[in-house]
């Protein structure tokens, strides 16, 4: 198993344990979390292949929907 698999894996149970904290400790992990995943995606992709890098996009995705979604409406001066 190549490092950036295991790195995806490590991240995966890192935002599920995060998950699990209370709000006003989510924070600081999250953004770390939110910082690390596209270079690990990125690293997929370029190891893997596009297939793996898109699955890794998709949970991605689907697990910062809200935080992603607010700095998106942010960025774009929406309220």
């Amino acid at each position: 198993m190549s490092l950036t698999v295991i790195a995806a894996i490590v991240w995966a149970f890192a935002a599920t344990v995060v998950a699990f904290l209370p709000m006003r400790w989510q924070y600081p992990p999250g953004i770390l979390l939110l910082a690390a995943a596209p270079v690990i995606i990125v690293m997929l992709g370029l190891q893997h292949g596009w297939l793996p890098a898109l699955g890794g996009s998709a949970a991605f995705f689907s697990m910062f929907r809200k935080p992603l979604g607010y700095y998106w409406r942010r960025w774009r001066g929406v309220s």
